[in-house]
């Protein structure tokens, strides 16, 4: 199993007090995926929001990792996602910018795309369309060109329902012949079948606990045997995310994530990504979760929803995601923790986790890539 991380500029209740809040979770992030490099981690990804006040603002992902291929060395950089429906960016300039985001960063980056999860952001792009249903038809009818663009020498053109161009060259071409690993945004089970037939890996975002794992493996994993890529290979890959606090003890650990304010997260994704499942009894915004406690903390470690604790203690519990097929275990940073104490988790688990659990070198995309 490889390891990543996560990022999204969440800014969250900080702007309330601090008016360079959200210059610095900008900035603190980019040291995180700085640490994380440095420390083993093999992925790290980069959302794309937009109008998304507190969860994330991080808008101009591509910007955002296109620094981070000039500060990082061997850590590849994901777009997690880049959307590529016609009204919110244009499909042949997403082309470019995957191309130029694998030359700048020297055949590191991996192309995730997806619909987006949530009516406020997309559809504020979409005047007059009320239904998140009509994006799937403009993903469907796009995702098969970028292949195309990034490997005709002149992209035949295309002329589709909702977006068109003649032929023209699409440049620049991907660094080193082939193209970066293709990835789909799930959030929900039949997407993980759907993007396993087009031969794309999964960005498992609706993952919560180990024992969730059994049907996202068995939707995608019996797919994928039979599947007719649309790339250039078959990337068969599913990442996950959860959250993970690692300190040198127990304690310490259960006393960061008590006091991070981790309850309010998911109380933004449920008040922004209306397209993911409520869970049963979930608070409706603007009520939120109740502050975690000491005691609560210790339940979600037991219902393994939450990765805590000393390195031991994490080195077990992602050892349960690799026994349950994993490919990619991502960490979303526990937002609301101070930043000292997230560069420790992320060097705790670079140091005591990583190098007994990912032993190839080498990227499984990187991998799939050079078979091409």
């Amino acid at each position: 199993m490889e390891f990543g991380i996560f990022v999204q500029g969440y800014v969250g209740k900080r702007a309330e007090t601090d008016p360079l809040a959200e210059h610095k979770a900008l900035m603190e992030e980019t040291e995180y995926v700085i640490q994380a490099d440095r420390s083993g981690f093999k992925y790290a990804w980069a959302s794309e929001h937009h109008f998304l006040d507190e969860y994330s603002h991080l808008s101009a992902n591509d910007v955002f990792l296109g620094y981070l291929a000039h500060a990082t060395e061997r850590i590849h950089l994901g777009s997690g996602i880049f959307n590529p429906l016609a009204p919110v960016n244009h499909p042949v300039k997403v082309a470019e910018k995957v191309a130029m985001l694998d030359h700048l960063s020297g055949n590191r980056f991996e192309f995730g795309s997806g619909r987006g999860a949530g009516s406020h952001e997309i559809l504020g792009f979409m005047p007059g369309v009320t239904d998140m249903n009509h994006t799937k038809e403009l993903w469907e009818e796009t995702i098969a060109e970028f292949p195309r663009m990034w490997l005709q020498d002149e992209y035949q053109g295309f002329q589709g329902k909702h977006w068109s161009l003649p032929p023209r060259k699409v440049l620049p071409k991907p660094y080193g012949g082939s193209h970066p690993a293709m990835w789909y945004a799930a959030g929900s089970p039949p997407s993980y079948a759907m993007a396993a037939k087009k031969g794309l890996g999964v960005l498992g975002f609706s993952v919560q606990k180990v024992s969730d794992m059994e049907w996202v493996l068995e939707q995608y994993k019996t797919a994928i045997v039979d599947a007719e890529p649309v790339g250039d290979f078959v990337n068969d890959n599913v990442m996950v995310t959860t959250t993970a606090i690692c300190a040198p003890t127990h304690e310490e650990a259960v006393r960061i994530a008590a006091s991070g304010g981790l309850h309010y997260l998911p109380s933004l994704v449920f008040r922004y990504h209306d397209t993911f499942p409520r869970p049963e009894g979930f608070p409706v915004w603007p009520e939120t979760l109740p502050e975690y406690t000491e005691e609560l903390v210790e339940v979600l470690i037991e219902e393994e929803l939450l990765i805590c604790g000393d390195p031991d203690e994490v080195l077990r519990q992602c050892k349960r995601w690799e026994q349950a097929g994993a490919d990619q275990l991502s960490f979303g940073l526990p937002v609301g923790v101070p930043k000292e104490e997230t560069l420790q988790t992320i060097r705790l688990v670079g140091e005591h986790v990583i190098p007994k659990i990912d032993t190839d070198p080498v990227h499984r995309t990187s991998r799939f890539r050079g078979a091409a």
